[in-house]
């Protein structure tokens, strides 16, 4: 607490108690504070450099269809029209792709709803062992 300088009772060295909030040492610590924070915020945002996709689509490119392979509930394999099975997945869709490196081609695969896992799994695994990648699913709303 702070003392008074000159109180209400006579005595002069009657310094009282005064009640009054020394706001002083509050003001300081809150500027050091803001001057603090001041200093550190603009080291506490790292700069990371992202490499974002361009707006607008390159319009030198033509569009590919891609290519669907569908699993039918019966465990039938097709690559758009034309059977085909486990075993020849890759030589198939090599075929169909006809480029250099069909690895590199995007394959979407859409399936019954009846379709057991395990046949799903194992065309999604076939074509990852026979080095294709690029593997999209299709999913459509029913309702």
């Amino acid at each position: 607490m702070a003392g008074k300088i000159s109180g209400a009772s006579g005595d002069k060295f009657d310094l009282g108690q005064n009640s009054d909030i020394n706001v002083t040492p509050l003001v300081d610590v809150m500027l050091v504070l803001l001057i603090i924070f001041m200093v550190s915020a603009p080291m506490a945002t790292v700069a990371i450099k992202v490499d974002l996709p361009p707006a607008q689509a390159p319009k030198d490119k033509p569009k590919k269809e891609p290519t669907f392979i569908s699993i039918q509930s019966d465990g039938g394999i097709y690559i758009v029209d034309k059977p085909t099975s486990r075993q020849t997945l890759a030589a198939d869709l090599t075929k169909r792709f006809d480029v250099a490196k069909p690895t590199e081609e995007t394959v979407m695969i859409r399936a019954d709803k009846e379709v057991r896992y395990e046949d799903f799994m194992g065309v999604v695994n076939q074509l990852q062992t026979d080095g294709f990648f690029k593997v999209g699913l299709i999913n459509e709303d029913l309702s």
